[in-house]
């Protein structure tokens, strides 16, 4: 039961051009605080980015300071950045990128 009540410091990321790759997403997002993780999902058709991921942070303090940013431009495009309430629980590929 403790692991429902575990805190989770994640936001969703969309709208994410597809030039941008999860390195640049994680460099992005540490000037905001440590990254623990960084989940960007691929198409397997296609080869791309699907436009979305999960930025997981390793404290509240970096969690907040990504949300109180508004806007997030990356490459001139404007993020849409939220509070993830709930940790994904997806599988990962191997373009995945993991901060532990």
């Amino acid at each position: 039961m403790a692991a429902s009540s575990k805190k989770v410091f994640e936001v969703f990321v969309s709208k994410i051009p597809w030039t941008v790759a999860g390195k640049e997403m994680k460099e992005y997002f540490g000037q905001f605080g440590t990254v623990k993780r960084c989940l960007l999902p691929f198409d397997k058709e296609t080869g791309f980015h699907r436009g979305f991921c999960w930025v997981g942070f390793s404290t509240e303090e970096g969690l907040c300071n990504a949300l109180e940013k508004d806007p997030h431009i990356l490459e001139g495009s404007k993020l849409q950045v939220q509070r993830n309430r709930r940790p994904f629980t997806g599988q990962k590929s191997s373009r995945d990128v993991d901060m532990d």
